[in-house]
């Protein structure tokens, strides 16, 4: 309380608040100048000094950042190049598995029609053969029977050779005039 009046006694004397008072003014820049150097000495350098190097770290963290983008869209770029590689790689495969099936398929076929055709030809060679050889026996047959029956018509015997060279030279000719009437 007793401040109260104090500032009563002050006031009295010149201007109040509001008064300027030089002694003040200059003590207030001195005070001011000499705090300025004095932050600027020794607190301005450290704070401005860790203001840039939160800055550049900012900035490095930025550009890290950017470089990290770019390195994944990169990468992503790569990837994409690397699925459709494999994409026209697994298309190739199957349509060369698909002509291999083909191929194999057809090859199969053929070897199978060639099959059929050796066994076809082998068996019109094997009737062949037997028709030739029942012909033949056919054919010694009759000259026997037919030599039996000259034999006995003629009641005289030739001899065996001679009819079996007779009755074979009638049964070519007959065999030549067969193909040429057809």
């Amino acid at each position: 309380m007793t401040t109260g009046p104090l500032f009563a006694e002050e006031g009295a004397g010149g201007g109040g608040l509001f008064s300027i008072n030089p002694g003040l003014i200059i003590w207030t820049w001195v005070i001011f100048l000499l705090l300025l150097f004095v932050l600027r000495k020794w607190a301005w350098g450290p704070i401005l000094g860790a203001l840039e190097a939160r800055e550049k770290r900012i900035q490095q963290a930025l550009e890290g950042a950017a470089r990290e983008r770019e390195e994944a869209g990169r990468l992503l770029k790569q990837q994409r190049q690397l699925l459709d590689q494999s994409r026209e790689q697994a298309q190739h495969i199957l349509a060369d598995s698909r002509k291999a099936a083909e191929r194999l398929h057809w090859e199969l076929l053929d070897e199978g029609r060639a099959q059929k055709e050796q066994i076809v030809a082998r068996a019109k060679d094997e009737i062949e053969r037997e028709r030739d050889q029942a012909i033949e026996t056919l054919r010694r047959e009759t000259v026997d029977l037919s030599i039996a029956a000259a034999g006995r018509v003629l009641q005289k015997n030739l001899d065996a050779e001679d009819n079996r060279r007779l009755v074979e030279e009638y049964l070519e000719r007959l065999a030549v005039e067969r193909g040429k009437a057809s």
